[in-house]
């Protein structure tokens, strides 16, 4: 079920494993660590294309279900193994990697279940479950949190909800005819994009957290000061023009800051 979403979030456990570390962690920690997020957010995946079973035999029907290559029995079946080889796989860490994989683990199913039409809260949970493999990253070789595992974790969670709530604005349309409440639903696109503004310099002011604090140096520090850039250009963007054709760019825009964003913070780690 999508093993390439699987892929990208085990491999950003790593990824916060190395900024944590300052080296390259050990093949046990990026194992059992990949395996924990490629698991837990396959069986994200497939528990989401069995919920959506119906909504994709019109918008996605090549999709396994729709398609009949896999019935939705075999799509339950799919997520209760995966989720619960996600879970197994964190057992040998310390309890607290146990504890964050079960709860992303419930957050990810509530949302697949009730959270798809709530609007904000099902956009905050959609960038916990993007941000916290960062956070856990550093939980699996630390045991515990520092500034630079919360910082880099912050910075996913708050870019990638004001991005959600950006798209909100590019997606009303489609959005009204499922009765999603988005914000730019309720309460407009004005006030969808002053929101999304208000997540996207919380990021900025949290970015030279790990600098100030000296966990990270100057490699992360210069690349992230374009990042910082680049969220202030988008957040200027979308207040001046909060319609349909500018929310798209800017949402666009905003996956690559949290592309080089995630580059800064590698190459502090590494090089720092």
């Amino acid at each position: 079920m999508r093993p390439t979403n699987s892929f990208m979030m085990g491999i950003a456990v790593i990824i916060g494993e190395i900024v944590v570390l300052g080296r390259i962690p050990s093949i046990f920690e990026m194992t059992l660590g990949f395996s924990v997020s490629f698991f837990l957010t396959a069986s994200s995946m497939a528990l989401n294309d069995y919920v959506d079973f119906e909504i994709d035999k019109v918008n996605q029907p090549d999709r396994p279900l729709p398609s009949g290559a896999i019935s939705k029995k075999t799509a339950l079946c799919i997520s209760a193994v995966t989720g619960a080889i996600g879970i197994i796989s964190a057992l040998p860490f310390r309890e607290s990697a146990v504890f964050l994989a079960a709860l992303t683990f419930i957050f990810s199913t509530l949302y697949n279940l009730y959270g798809k039409k709530t609007g904000i809260w099902g956009n905050l949970v959609v960038s916990y479950c993007v941000a916290v493999p960062f956070l856990y990253g550093g939980i699996v070789v630390l045991g515990s949190f520092n500034v630079t595992s919360v910082a880099f974790f912050l910075l996913a969670f708050l870019a990638n909800t004001g991005r959600e709530v950006t798209k909100g604005i590019a997606d009303m349309e489609g959005d009204k005819l499922r009765g999603i409440r988005t914000v730019a639903l309720v309460r407009g696109e004005k006030a969808a994009a002053t929101l999304s503004v208000i997540f996207y310099l919380t990021a900025v002011a949290i970015t030279p957290l790990p600098y100030i604090f000296g966990q990270l140096g100057i490699a992360y520090l210069l690349p992230v000061a374009i990042v910082d850039l680049g969220f202030v250009f988008s957040s200027y963007r979308i207040m001046k023009d909060n319609g349909r054709g500018s929310a798209l760019r800017v949402k666009n825009q905003i996956r690559y800051w949290m592309i080089l964003a995630l580059l800064a913070f590698l190459a502090g780690g590494l090089l720092s």
